[in-house]
């Protein structure tokens, strides 16, 4: 936090499945909605498919749809939910097709258990907006897909299944993970960043400004050796 009010912060998870960690940026600057694409950026080495991203932009419907559902009466809503379960005697078509078969079917990963008088409890409160209903004690996870389930599957209105995260480690990481660092392409990578900012049409004083900024990234045994 800055005396005027800045802040920044940087969240990290953990995927306990395989092990692999992104790290959330978030910076009151850049920020106009906590709802709305509101990271600065996502850092990860992979991203994973299909991911439900109810902050893009392409979920701005569903998450209005969302707030509708939780204002009406839970029983429409348990109607819905309970129509849209698999009876466990019921097969689907990847049963069929087999497990080698790569489904590019996006999919929402149905919770088998909903706190509905927590849903009650909501639905007496109102929410008036999607950020409002989020910041309600018993909103999780299991609440966020199932309402995006009903949303996308009953009233059409189709959420965002592209993982937000941007990779980063492009030349390795430094305790070797995703792979140990590779200095030569680091090293390339500058060279191409600098020579680009060289020859760019612009003032000499954008370039000094673009040059000082890149200086600030570069390690210094890269300085060392090409000084």
């Amino acid at each position: 936090f800055s005396d005027k009010g800045s802040w920044c912060v940087i969240q990290q998870g953990m995927n306990a499945d395989n092990l692999y960690a992104r790290r959330y940026h978030w910076f009151s600057k850049n920020l106009s909605s906590f709802i709305l694409e509101p990271h600065s950026a996502i850092l990860g080495s992979r991203d994973n498919k299909p991911v439900l991203d109810m902050t893009s932009r392409e979920s701005v419907e569903t998450q209005k749809m969302s707030v509708d559902l939780i204002n009406d009466d839970p029983r429409h809503l348990q109607r819905d939910l309970l129509s849209l379960l698999k009876p466990s005697t019921q097969k689907t078509l990847d049963e069929f097709i087999g497990q080698g078969a790569e489904m590019k079917i996006p999919y929402l990963d149905m919770p088998r258990y909903i706190n509905w008088n927590k849903l009650r409890k909501i639905y007496e409160f109102q929410p008036g907006n999607y950020e409002e209903f989020l910041s309600l004690d018993g909103v999780g996870p299991a609440t966020v897909r199932a309402l995006a389930l009903i949303s996308d599957l009953i009233y059409g209105t189709k959420p965002s299944w592209m993982d937000p995260v941007k990779y980063s480690f492009a030349v390795g990481g430094k305790d070797g993970v995703p792979f140990p660092v590779d200095k030569i392409a680091m090293d390339e990578t500058i060279e191409i960043l600098k020579q680009g900012v060289e020859e760019a049409y612009i003032g000499k004083r954008e370039k000094m400004m673009a040059l000082k900024r890149l200086r600030k990234i570069i390690p210094h045994s890269y300085e060392e050796k090409h000084n």
